[in-house]
């Protein structure tokens, strides 16, 4: 069983900031990709943030110098610092996690934590 808990996420004017992490527990052998989603009301699940386990990152257009996902390998834990927020970056957020096992992928998610940017 693999476990992902978040933490982190509340409430912020538009222009703050806010940090995500999240820890991934239980039989890990290791883990290949990390990821942040994130889901607004009415609308589809989105990637906003990946990044690999040699620490290459990719993102979302809309938050490309704004966000900054990073993470810790050996407490198997992922970061997203948001800066600048926008009323439009509110969401709930989901970490992601792609785990190596049997030499197979098994992805797994967190249960998600609430972002709302008041403008």
């Amino acid at each position: 069983q693999v476990q992902l808990v978040e933490s982190g996420g509340g409430l912020v004017q538009a222009g703050g900031s806010l940090s995500l992490s999240c820890a991934a527990s239980g039989s890990i052998v290791s883990i290949n990709t990390m990821a942040w989603y994130r889901q607004a009301p009415g609308r589809q699940r989105e990637l906003v943030a990946v990044i690999t386990s040699a620490g290459g990152t990719n993102y979302a257009d809309s938050v490309k110098g704004r966000f900054t996902i990073s993470r810790d390998n050996p407490k198997n834990t992922v970061y997203l610092r948001m800066n600048s927020l926008k009323p439009e970056d509110t969401a709930v957020y989901y970490c992601n996690a792609v785990i190596v096992r049997s030499g197979n992928l098994h992805p797994y998610w967190g249960q998600g934590t609430q972002v709302t940017v008041s403008s």
